[in-house]
């Protein structure tokens, strides 16, 4: 995951880093941050590099954010822009580029966060990202495309992929708050990753080719996940 930004002021380049390093260390994002102090050195740098997420101040001397804006989308068409910016003039304008969302400044660090969070789930890139589980001895990190399923019994979690299956003290619901939307909730004790579900049946769901338990209040929302997913291709 590559992110970029770009602003002329570099106390807000710093600040924004920070709130930006600090939310992909909490999903478990690989990545790398490039600042750039204008849309000049910013566009210098492409096509060679070409960043999933970027985060663009509008207003700095020389090219403005909007033109730099412009001129990346001819060799950049998939790049995630986040117009960061003191004035919601031109909102309208974003239009025209793509943007993806606003932050105004003087920003808060939540927000930063906030928006971020939905730009890793638009940029599809998630198989770089890992469930991390600390032990008395040492952390272990799992990519959560290799999860099938969380399970709980009481006190204890266990993650379980095709190769083995890992232990932990947790909760369940705590887990769920920090997991991508395709890991769904199926029962009070199961979290299934929907990728990996190939079956449902009136009371339970195939998942990584074991029968699990669906009970009635999360049965709803899983039929409708399944059948989105299954249309998504």
């Amino acid at each position: 995951m590559e992110i970029c930004i770009c602003d002329d002021e570099k106390k807000l380049r710093r600040s924004l880093r920070n709130a930006v390093e600090t939310e992909l260390q909490l999903c478990g994002v690989s990545y790398t941050i490039k600042e750039f102090s204008s849309g000049e050195e910013l566009l210098s740098a492409l096509p060679s590099s070409e960043p999933d997420i970027l985060f663009l101040d509008i207003e700095m001397d020389g090219i403005s954010g909007m033109e730099t804006a412009h001129r990346l989308r001819e060799k950049c068409r998939k790049t995630v822009i986040i117009f960061v910016t003191a004035y919601p003039d031109y909102v309208f304008q974003g239009y025209e580029v793509h943007a993806f969302h606003y932050i105004l400044k003087p920003y808060r660090e939540e927000k930063i966060r906030e928006v971020l969070r939905l730009a890793l789930e638009e940029t599809e890139r998630l198989d770089d990202r890992y469930f991390l589980i600390e032990q008395k001895s040492r952390s272990l990190k799992i990519p959560l495309k290799d999860i099938l399923y969380f399970r709980s019994d009481r006190k204890k979690v266990s993650a379980v992929t095709n190769d083995r299956t890992y232990e932990f003290y947790g909760k369940l619901t705590d887990i769920e708050t920090g997991l991508p939307e395709y890991f769904l909730r199926i029962h009070n004790r199961y979290l299934v990753n929907l990728r990996h579900v190939t079956d449902l049946g009136a009371s339970s769901c195939i998942c990584g080719g074991e029968e699990l338990p669906a009970s009635r209040p999360y049965r709803h929302d899983l039929a409708a996940a399944f059948a989105k997913a299954m249309l998504n291709g």
